[in-house]
C-alpha cells in the first residue's frame, strides 16, 4: 500500500505554507505575507501515532502570476489533487468567506476524497464563531487553528488519522489488476502495439473511456492475469516560443503515468532520442514509477544492429533510468510483446515487495562497513537504522544524526546496495532521511520498533551499532562500479546501421 497523501489547498495567502511548517515542525516552505510565494509542490513524509503519510503543500488556487507561471502552478495543484487521500482546505478566518473560497470548494466537490476545512489564523476562541461561517462551503468538519499560537495542532492531526485509508493486510497478498501506461511521442507505434495485442490474444474484455476525458483504458487478460493498458495520444514538439512540447498532450501523458503501476516508454528504433523522450523519462522518474524502455520497430534494424550498442545509447540518453529494463519489440507483428507484458508484471510485483526491517538493517550495516559515509564539515555522519514504511513505490526511511550530511551519491550507493540483495533490481526506491533526536538507548529501540510497522519485530541487537560506524573507513563513495559510456554512442549506432 502506498503512503497516503494529505494535500493542502486553498486560495493564495491563507497560510498553507505556514500550516505545512507548523504540522511538520520544520521550516520547509518559504512564508511571506504576500500571495504566490509557493509555486511548486512541497512534499514531506511525517508520522503521527505510528501512521505515516505525506504532507503536500501547493500553490494558491486562482493566483494570476505575473511571470506567466500560472499554468505550471495549476498543473502542480491538479497533480497533487489527483493523488490525494485527504484534502486540507485552508481558509483565513480573519478575512472571512470569499468568492474564491467558494470556487475552491466547488472544485473539490468533484473529487471523491475526504476534505477537512482548516480555519487558519484563529489565534483564540473568539474566532471560533467566525470559523462557523465556513460551514456554508459544505465541506464537513471545520477545525479552527493558529499556527502562530500553536492552537489545535493535535486536534487536526488526530482528525487526519481518522480519515486516512485503513491499512489492509490483504493489499499485500492479493493480486490486483496491473495498470500499464503506454506513453511516447507520436508515430512510435503505441496504438499499433495495443491493437496487435488485442488481436493476437483475442481476450479483450472491454474498451471504455478512462476515468479522465483524455485517455482510453483497454482491459486485457493474459495468461489468466488481468491488466489495463492506459493508451494516450502521442506527444509532439511545438514551434511556439516558450512551449517545448504540446501542453495538452503532456497533461494527458502525465495523468496516465500517475494512474499507472508500470510505465512503458515507447521509442522508435529508427530515430534519435528526442527532448520529448527525455522529458517523459524525467517525469516517470520523478513519479517513482517502474518503467520499461520499449524500443519498437526493431525489425527494421535487427539485421544491421547489435542490441548492446542500443542499450549503451539508451543508458547514455537516460542516465537516471539505468536500472530500468529495455525491451526490443516489433509491435506490428507482435514479436516479443508477450515477453514485454510478462516483464511488466515482474516490475509490478517488485514494486509491491516489502523488506523485513531486520534484514534491511543488516544490509545497511554491511554496506556502511564496505563504504562509510564521506566526511561532512570535518565530521562523519552516522546512520542509525532504517525501515521500509510502504510499497508502490518501495519507500525507505533512514534515521541519522544529520540528513544534510548524507550526500546524494552516498544515498544512491546505499539504495544500490539494497537493490543487489533484494527484489528491487529494476524499480525505483523512494528514500527519506530523518534526523534522530538524542535519546537514551531504550527510547532508541522503541523508535526503531515503531518504525518497523507491520514488518518483522526486530531485536535490540539488530540496531546499527553507533560505535562500529564511527570506526569504519574514510573511503568516499566509489563510482568505479558504474559503467562509463564514452564518445557519441548514437554515432556508433548510426555507423553500424549504415554498414551492410
Amino acid at each position: 500500500m502506498a503512503v497516503p497523501k494529505v494535500v493542502i489547498v486553498g486560495r493564495p495567502n491563507v497560510g498553507k505554507s505556514s500550516l505545512l511548517n507548523w504540522l511538520t515542525g520544520m521550516r520547509l516552505a518559504i512564508v511571506e505575507d504576500r500571495p504566490g510565494v509557493t509555486r511548486d509542490r512541497i512534499d514531506y513524509l511525517m508520522s503521527h501515532e505510528d501512521r505515516y503519510f505525506e504532507l503536500v503543500d501547493t500553490g494558491g488556487i486562482g493566483f494570476q502570476d505575473e511571470d506567466n507561471l500560472t499554468r505550471h502552478i495549476e498543473e502542480q495543484i491538479q497533480t497533487a489533487l489527483d493523488t490525494a487521500s485527504i484534502i486540507l482546505l485552508v481558509v483565513d478566518v480573519r478575512a472571512g468567506l470569499t468568492p474564491v473560497d467558494e470556487e475552491v470548494a466547488q472544485r473539490l466537490r468533484r473529487l471523491d476524497v475526504p476534505v477537512i476545512c482548516v480555519a487558519n489564523k484563529a489565534d483564540d476562541r473568539k474566532f471560533d464563531d467566525q470559523a462557523a461561517d465556513f460551514y456554508r462551503l459544505g465541506r464537513g468538519r471545520i477545525v479552527p487553528v493558529s499556527t502562530k499560537q500553536n492552537r489545535n495542532r493535535s486536534v487536526l492531526l488526530n482528525l487526519i488519522l481518522e480519515r486516512l485509508p485503513e491499512e489492509d493486510a490483504a493489499d499485500e497478498t492479493q493480486e490486483p489488476e496491473m495498470k500499464v501506461a503506454i506513453v511516447g511521442r507520436r508515430n512510435v507505434g503505441k496504438s499499433t502495439f495495443v491493437n496487435t495485442l488485442a488481436k493476437a490474444e483475442r481476450m479483450i474484455v472491454s474498451e471504455v473511456p478512462g476515468t479522465t476525458r483524455d485517455s482510453v483504458d483497454v482491459r486485457f487478460e493474459l495468461d489468466g492475469k488481468g491488466f489495463m493498458a492506459i493508451d494516450t495520444p502521442g506527444l509532439r514538439r511545438t514551434r511556439s516560443r516558450g512551449a517545448s512540447i504540446d501542453f495538452y498532450g503532456t497533461h494527458r501523458a502525465h495523468r496516465s503515468i500517475r494512474r499507472a503501476d508500470v510505465a512503458l516508454l515507447f521509442l522508435d528504433a529508427t530515430q534519435r532520442i528526442s527532448k520529448v523522450d527525455k522529458q517523459l523519462a524525467e517525469y516517470i522518474q520523478n513519479e517513482y514509477k517502474p518503467c520499461i524502455l520499449v524500443v519498437n520497430k526493431w525489425d527494421m534494424l535487427a539485421k544491421t544492429m547489435v542490441t548492446e550498442k542500443w542499450v549503451r545509447y539508451l543508458h547514455d540518453s537516460f542516465p537516471s533510468l539505468r536500472y530500468a529494463p529495455i525491451a526490443f519489440i516489433t509491435g506490428q507483428t507482435g514479436k516479443n510483446v508477450k515477453a514485454l507484458l510478462n516483464h511488466a508484471q515482474m516490475l509490478f510485483k517488485q514494486s509491491r515487495t516489502r523488506i523485513p526491517t531486520g534484514k534491511l538493517n543488516r544490509l545497511l550495516r554491511e554496506a556502511i562497513q564496505r563504504n562509510s559515509p564521506p566526511v561532512y564539515q570535518n565530521r562523519r555522519p552516522r546512520i542509525y537504522y532504517g525501515a521500509q514504511v510502504s510499497s508502490q513505490p518501495p519507500t525507505i526511511v533512514l534515521f541519522c544524526n544529520d540528513p544534510q550530511a548524507i550526500s546524494r551519491p552516498y544515498q544512491r550507493f546505499l539504495m544500490n546496495s539494497v537493490r543487489e540483495h533484494m527484489h528491487f533490481e529494476e524499480v525505483p526506491i523512494k528514500l527519506f532521511l530523518r534526523k534522530r533526536q538524542p535519546r537514551d538507548e531504550r527510547d532508541d529501540v522503541k523508535q526503531y520498533n515503531d518504525a518497523a510497522a507491520a514488518a518483522e519485530t526486530p531485536t535490540e541487537d539488530e540496531l546499527l551499532d553507533e560505535n562500529s560506524i564511527a570506526q569504519l573507513t574514510d573511503d568516499a563513495y566509489d563510482h568505479s562500479h558504474e559503467d562509463e559510456i564514452e564518445g557519441d554512442a548514437y554515432n556508433d549506432i548510426a555507423d553500424d546501421a549504415g554498414e551492410e
